[in-house]
């Protein structure tokens, strides 16, 4: 389980997701009395995405024995960025949650069909059905295969 977020991280992670709110609602064409949900959605698959991926890198490391810890900071500009440092203390690399947001939820700039298709069939559901399609696209392939995606970059680093 991962430790609670610095107050500071985490609000920059609300942030994020405040901004994918935004684009999902363009994207999924939301009316003004879905926002609140739309909102809900962004902030929950930015926090979920970004906190799955620490332990994620620290297990996969570990058993490549190369271990890095992984924790949330900010980088120069103030953005939330995925740190990973080696054991030593040494800075390994600074990747960008936004990053990881985009290439995981979007394709050239468009919702991925699947996660659209997902969001869409809550939008108007129960909040148990939004429950389930915010788990649908954290576990979804392209979340899965773009979480990998940015595990190699980081190991190749």
């Amino acid at each position: 389980m991962t430790s609670p977020l610095p107050d500071d991280v985490r609000a920059l992670l609300i942030a994020e997701g405040d901004v994918l709110a935004r684009r999902l609602s363009q994207q999924l064409h939301a009316p003004l009395e879905r926002q609140e949900r739309i909102t809900l959605y962004g902030r929950s698959l930015a926090l979920n995405l970004v906190q799955a991926l620490l332990p994620t890198v620290e297990q996969i490391t570990w058993r490549m024995e190369k271990p890095l810890s992984a924790h949330l900071s900010t980088d120069l500009r103030g953005r939330a960025v995925v740190q990973t440092v080696t054991f030593d203390g040494e800075l390994h690399r600074n990747l960008p949650a936004d990053d990881l947001i985009e290439e995981a939820l979007f394709v050239r700039g468009r919702l991925h069909p699947k996660i659209q298709e997902e969001l869409l069939g809550a939008l108007h559901g129960s909040e148990h059905a939004a429950t389930r399609a915010l788990v649908a696209c954290l576990k979804s392939k392209p979340v899965l295969d773009a979480t990998q995606r940015y595990l190699r970059g980081l190991l190749r680093g």
